[in-house]
């Protein structure tokens, strides 16, 4: 008898990781909804795993089999389901075929005895969360080709569960994407060739294959293939998650065991005039509708009008799931010279005594560039703001904090005499990003001066590496202006008078973080990293409620830290962190 415990997982943020861009190495399958009068949870995982055959001396090499279970509740906050649950999987279908192990980082909530592995639980949460993971293996003495299925069933009081079966195989075509020697160190309008090359190290046949080409904002591919579809470039619905543009190309065939093939003719990488840091993703599967469902995400695609994308043999040595998903993907990092100018937006508001008025402050980036810390995850630059004499806040942006007058920690996030408010990893060229204060009139004070900087996250290194033009970084707020003091408040926006009797906001927010000379490091050294490793894009999202609001800009704190996580095998997805079990 052997024993383990679920998975330990990050709870899921919906639609996020495919507006990111993170590639699927597989399809992942559920089962049709039962009818019940209680709640119905759903069972899930890959449709089907692929399994090196069983080698002649050694050790069997092992794939990974994740189950999830998914609890429709609205509320993704809320506690979901409260009770136990048992989770059985029947492994009689795979008698021969395969041999099921705990995976290495599993602990003691799982038993397999025989043909049966029965796994016991406290609560699902509202979303998807992970049941268990396990490893498989062929059976010693199982064939080529030879397959079964895994039967998954769930039960708990006053729950239905929609049962879930996956297929495993012995064999399988196994699609290895070959690294290309790319120049990273590029120039707006700099054109590269892109000779996609791959090896198909399994055992049987790709029938057709799937080249899933994703870049980020700065990057383009100037080709249009007939039998590729395209989802439009990166970030050109400035209300989109995140700034990525995809290409899926379905090339016809039959792909060999043992042999090599690219592109019969390179197709090309450009970076543009908005190039900045940048990501290009290229990526291998068996084609399937399936495969090509999974890579869409959801996203609209347009198909291409020019000459069909085709393959080549390159060598050769004497239809199913990927042998090793990990492999089938490449990605790289390129940084091109290029500069961002980011302008300060303040303004001016009046107000008597007692008054309430509400000044929209912010920032925009003229361009050229946009600028993406994908790979680090970090804010691009921080927004600060200094209350004016005689007004104190009520209401601000949720994503802002109130600090010191020197900008240190605060804990006391009430009538802070600043405020700083980070943007997200990305900041999108043209983004005009609207961050409204409401501010209470204490005292008239004529001419009343409030700093309006958009700046580094280091506050001891203000300067922001890529803008060019620092004089714009500054604006000021003016309140109860008599005329006397300068025109200038270095942005476009008006406040406006609010009436007297306001009720007093909360200017609480993250009174957790550190000050802000401590949020973050410096965008020099942001958004480069290793290149070539497998893996894809995570996501940042913007908020629409009294967040830093924008136009062509994700404007909120990414939360998590680093954004490009690896594709591994089957579908990848996020799911809920398992709770602790009950006594």
């Amino acid at each position: 008898m052997t024993r383990l415990s679920p998975r330990t997982a990050l709870r899921r943020t919906a639609g996020g990781l495919a507006a990111a861009g993170l590639l699927a190495a597989g399809s992942l399958a559920v089962a049709a909804p039962a009818q019940a009068d209680g709640p119905v949870f759903t069972l899930g995982g890959p449709a089907e795993t692929a399994l090196h055959p069983y080698p002649e001396t050694g050790s069997p090499q092992k794939s990974a089999l994740g189950l999830t279970v998914h609890n429709p509740d609205p509320d993704e906050e809320s506690m979901g389901y409260e009770g136990e649950v048992t989770y059985t999987l029947d492994l009689s279908g795979i008698a021969g075929v395969a041999e099921l192990s705990p995976a290495e980082d599993t602990g003691s909530d799982c038993e397999i005895t025989g043909a049966t592995a029965v796994c016991h639980d406290w609560g699902v949460y509202a979303g998807l969360s992970s049941i268990a993971d396990f490893d498989l293996s062929a059976a010693k003495g199982s064939e080529d080709g030879a397959s079964g299925t895994i039967e998954v069933t769930g039960s708990a009081d006053g729950v239905t569960f929609t049962p879930f079966s996956t297929k495993v195989t012995v064999g399988g075509p196994d699609l290895v994407m070959k690294q290309l020697p790319f120049k990273q160190e590029l120039k707006p309008g700099d054109v590269q060739p892109a000779p996609i090359t791959f090896t198909n190290k399994g055992t049987t046949a790709a029938d057709g294959v799937l080249l899933t080409l994703r870049y980020s904002r700065g990057m383009e591919i100037p080709e249009r293939y007939a039998n590729c579809e395209y989802n439009g470039e990166a970030g050109d619905d400035p209300f989109e998650g995140f700034a990525w543009a995809t290409a899926l190309c379905s090339v016809a065939g039959s792909y060999e065991p043992g042999a090599t093939y690219t592109l019969a003719e390179p197709l090309s990488v450009k970076a543009t005039e908005r190039a900045f840091y940048d990501t290009f993703i290229y990526r291998i599967n068996e084609d399937s509708a399936a495969q090509r469902s999974a890579q869409r995400a959801g996203a609209a695609f347009t198909r291409g009008t020019g000459p069909e994308l085709s393959l080549k043999k390159v060598t050769s040595s004497a239809r199913g799931a990927d042998l090793d998903p990990w492999d089938n993907q490449q990605e790289i990092d390129f940084r091109t010279e290029n500069t961002a100018n980011f302008v300060a937006v303040g303004g001016k508001a009046d107000g008597a005594v007692g008054e309430t008025v509400t000044a929209d402050l912010g920032f925009r980036n003229d361009g050229p560039a946009w600028i993406g810390y994908i790979r680090s995850g970090e804010p691009v630059a921080t927004f600060d703001f200094t209350v004016p004499e005689g007004a104190e806040v009520t209401r601000k942006p949720e994503s802002c904090r109130g600090v010191t007058a020197d900008g240190k920690y605060r804990e006391d996030q009430n009538r802070a005499p600043r405020y700083v408010c980070d943007t997200s990893m990305t900041v999108r060229d043209g983004a005009d990003v609207s961050l409204p204060f409401d501010l209470k009139i204490t005292e008239l004070v004529p001419n009343a001066d409030g700093a309006v900087r958009i700046r580094n996250t280091w506050l001891s290194d203000p300067e922001l590496p890529f803008d060019p033009k620092p004089a714009d970084n500054t604006a000021r707020l003016v309140l109860n202006d008599d005329g006397s003091g300068s025109e200038d408040t270095g942005g476009t926006s008006e406040g406006t008078t609010g009436t007297g009797g306001a009720t007093e906001g909360s200017a609480g927010g993250d009174t957790a973080g550190q000050g802000s000379d401590t949020s973050g490091t410096s965008g020099a050294s942001s958004g480069s990293g290793p290149s070539g490793s497998t893996g894809s894009s995570g996501t940042a999202s913007a908020s629409t409620d009294g967040g830093l609001a924008s136009t062509g800009s994700v404007a909120l704190m990414a939360s998590g830290g680093a954004v490009i996580a690896l594709a591994a095998g089957g579908v990848l997805y996020a799911t809920n962190r398992r709770r602790v079990r009950q006594a």
